[in-house]
């Protein structure tokens, strides 16, 4: 009864089955030049719609620090929301990859950056004066950290902001299925279409055991991302194991089901408690994952009855459900808040 985050789970059957596959297959080439990672950009290229460039990684902060490598000189700066993840929860690792580039946070409703926001502060005469870190890139979180959705248009429109300053736009995918489910687009229509320049994959929350992947949807623009993955200790050389995760994940969409299940579970949690009094449920968040308050002896009694989630105090608690989440378990977290609120 854990709805603290999808990272408590363990890995989906599919996958663990993939493994076992890749391991009993015999001898693979190491490196990447092996079936699976190959399978895995081909997967890729039909999901998006396009031609790109695919590399394996084992963590989204890997992910993410080593695709703002690629556009950010130790001068450069990103900007990003001000609960990013790669500005909270990364322990520097953007800053350390680029060779100390700095990170310029903006705030927004729902985790997300306006891009009247973004065009306001490169307004404020960064380009080109010798004072200032350069800004260089621009990353957005889909789903955001607040559990907030980034429909086309917003895309759309911070990539315009962003391009028409020779920036480059940054996906930090971590939750990309479950957002794909929320906004019932097409990959692609969410991403290049979009403007979207790079994109960080995550596999690990929606049922992988390690396997996040970088996408490049101009592959010329990863040309030198091998030697900025090896250099940081992410090119595995029995790598198919972690192309094996992501070739069971995307095939058969696996991953879409596995992220309409953890949405489904979350608008169950939303419609069951709907009419209690004293919850309420911040911002617009469609996906896995929200914030809501409670009366405190409702959080307590929830705690009480053994269920997990983070606590953020004054009534504000975090949930997240994942791929497996027991609907079982669902219907006992609501019955459990209606039985204090009466």
């Amino acid at each position: 009864m854990n709805f603290a985050s999808d990272n408590v789970t363990g890995a989906a059957p599919a996958i663990m089955e993939a493994l076992m596959r890749a391991s009993t297959a015999g001898p693979a080439m190491p490196y990447g030049n092996d079936e699976w990672t190959r399978r895995v950009t081909d997967r890729l290229k039909e999901i998006f719609e396009r031609d790109l460039a695919a590399f394996p990684v084992a963590t989204g902060t890997a992910a993410n620090a080593l695709a703002l490598s690629v556009v950010l000189p130790p001068y450069g700066a990103v900007f990003c929301h001000e609960l990013a993840h790669i500005q909270v929860d990364e322990c520097g690792a953007p800053e350390l990859y680029s060779g100390g580039a700095k990170l310029i946070a903006l705030d927004g409703a729902d985790g997300k950056i306006a891009a009247s926001a973004l065009a306001h502060r490169l307004e404020d005469g960064w380009i080109g004066n010798v004072h200032n870190p350069q800004p260089r890139v621009v990353s957005i979180t889909q789903i955001t950290e607040t559990g907030g959705l980034y429909t086309q248009d917003e895309i759309g429109a911070i990539a315009e902001v962003a391009h028409r300053q020779r920036l480059k736009l940054h996906m930090d995918g971590a939750r990309f299925a479950n957002a794909v489910v929320a906004s019932n687009a097409r990959p692609a229509d969410i991403t290049w279409r979009a403007g979207v320049d790079m994109l960080s994959f995550g596999a690990t929350k929606n049922g992988a055991f390690a396997a996040e992947v970088v996408v490049f949807f101009d592959p010329e623009l990863a040309r030198d991302f091998a030697f900025r993955r090896k250099r940081g200790g992410h090119l595995f050389s029995k790598m198919r194991f972690v192309s094996a995760q992501l070739d069971a994940y995307l095939t058969d969409e696996l991953w879409l089901a596995n992220a309409r299940h953890a949405n489904a579970m979350m608008r169950r949690i939303k419609d069951g408690l709907a009419n209690v009094p004293g919850v309420t449920f911040e911002g617009n968040a469609p996906g896995n994952l929200t914030f809501a308050r409670l009366p405190l002896p409702t959080i307590d009694a929830l705690k009480q009855a053994g269920f997990v989630f983070y606590d953020e105090g004054g009534g504000r608690i975090r949930l997240v459900t994942a791929f497996n989440t027991d609907p079982a378990d669902v219907d006992r977290f609501v019955a459990t808040a209606k039985a204090q609120a009466a």
